[in-house]
This record gives C-alpha cells, sequence and structure tokens, in this order.
C-alpha cells in the first residue's frame, strides 16, 4: 500500500502579517513529525521562507527546529522536495547537503501511479511582466555578489524591509486564475502529467481542466491548508 504524499505552500516564515495564525511555524514542526513514517514524499511548493540568502558560514537560527524537523523527515525515509519561490529562490547547498532536501526550480515526481508537475508559480501569470523583468534583475550575479558583501543581520533587516513594501503591493493586486489554469495545462500536456500543483497566489483549492487536475496548497499563514495525496486523489486539507 502506497503511503500519502503532502504539499503544502507559502508559509512566508520569518515574518507575522495581521491575520497570521500564532506560532505556525511551531504548528508546521508538529506537521512535519505528524507525517513521519506515513508520507513517501514532501513537496514545498516554494517560499517556505520570507527571505532566503544562504551566507559561506551562516544560517539562520531562527529556524534551528523547522531544520531538525526536515532532516528527521528525510531520515525516516520520505523525499522531500523544497522548490524555489519568489521570496526564497537564492537557495545554495545548505539544504541538500545538511539536510537531505531537494531543492528545484520544478520537478516532475512519479506518485502512486501519477505523473505531478510542480512549481510554485511565480511568472506563470501572462500579466505578471513586472515581476518576471525584476526577478532577471535580483539574479543577475552582480547583484548577488554585492548583497552577499553586507553582514547577514544587515541583509536580512534589508530584506525584510523590501518584502514588507512588496507585500503591500501583493496585497492589492488582482488574482487571475484563468492565466495559472491556462499556464498549467499546457504544462502538464508538454510534460505528459496528470497533475499540476502551484502556489504563489495562496489561493487553496482544485480545479479540473482538460488535461488533467491543478491543485494549489494555498498558504501556511491564515490558513494552515496543505494538500494530500492517497490512492491516486488529491485533496485538500487543513492542519
Amino acid at each position: 500500500m502506497d503511503l500519502n504524499a503532502y504539499f503544502i505552500s507559502d508559509a512566508h516564515l520569518g515574518i507575522d502579517p495581521p491575520g497570521c495564525v500564532a506560532n505556525r511555524e511551531a504548528r508546521l514542526v508538529d506537521f512535519l513529525k505528524s507525517i513521519a513514517g506515513k508520507a513517501s514524499h514532501l513537496v514545498v511548493v516554494g517560499d517556505l521562507f520570507e527571505f532566503w540568502y544562504e551566507y559561506s558560514y551562516y544560517v539562520s537560527r531562527d529556524h534551528f527546529q523547522l531544520f531538525a524537523a526536515l532532516s528527521s523527515l528525510v531520515e525516516s525515509g520520505t523525499q522531500v522536495y523544497l522548490l524555489q519561490g519568489n521570496h526564497d529562490f537564492a537557495y545554495g547547498n545548505f539544504f541538500p547537503k545538511a539536510l537531505g532536501v531537494q531543492v528545484h526550480k520544478e520537478v516532475v515526481l512519479d506518485i502512486q501511479g501519477k505523473k505531478v508537475l510542480c512549481r510554485h508559480g511565480d511568472g506563470v501569470a501572462k500579466s505578471d511582466y513586472g515581476y518576471r523583468f525584476f526577478r532577471k534583475v535580483l539574479d543577475l550575479p552582480l547583484n548577488r555578489w554585492l548583497f552577499k558583501q553586507l553582514h547577514p543581520d544587515w541583509g536580512m533587516a534589508l530584506a525584510r524591509f523590501v518584502g514588507r513594501n512588496s507585500r503591500k503591493y501583493g496585497e492589492s493586486r488582482i488574482i487571475k486564475m484563468d492565466e495559472y489554469l491556462d499556464w498549467a495545462g499546457n504544462a502538464m500536456q508538454e510534460r505528459n502529467c496528470d497533475f499540476c500543483i502551484l502556489g504563489h497566489h495562496h489561493v487553496p483549492g482544485t480545479w479540473n481542466v482538460e488535461r488533467g487536475l491543478v491543485a494549489s496548497p494555498g498558504d501556511w499563514m491564515k490558513k494552515l491548508t496543505y494538500l494530500q495525496m492517497e490512492a491516486g486523489e488529491i485533496s485538500l486539507k487543513e492542519f
């Protein structure tokens, strides 16, 4: 009998905006502990952190319990995948090397006889052209190098300041779900997949499209929702 697979997204750990569940990082650690020995796969579908940047000799101590829970989950036999989001795209080798967690921008997994495409979802909407340009600027090697010259405490403070302002802009944007569904349908056809899991827009749900099923875990901020895949079917749950 196949073990279940789980998908979570958009925890944005490191900040506590108004309306968020109290102690949600501790609740996430509890969730990870609860699926140990029961999960074949865990996919974190991007934006686990509000901001992530890896220095050569620095890792944030604020997330120590989370790191330990992820490592224990890997040791229990679960395949754990961490996808790059628009807030935490600058991963290095800490998660794969220290925790055994695989890092990808996009991944296609064979789970319970189904092919599942997983991607955070930033930039896939056609109307997201402004973000696509901004992301290219952030990804320039020179800009990455310049940021690394900052002391980690200063760098984190700067990143959270920028993040707070970008969040205010993001809260006012209109989610054009049809653009996400169109992209997912085309991507499933191109990659010969049955399911597509997207995050980014924070809207939990499942949608049947012509080429398969599109699903979103929602976010781990205000609802603590996640997706569970059991016997080849995906359903939305709340922790």
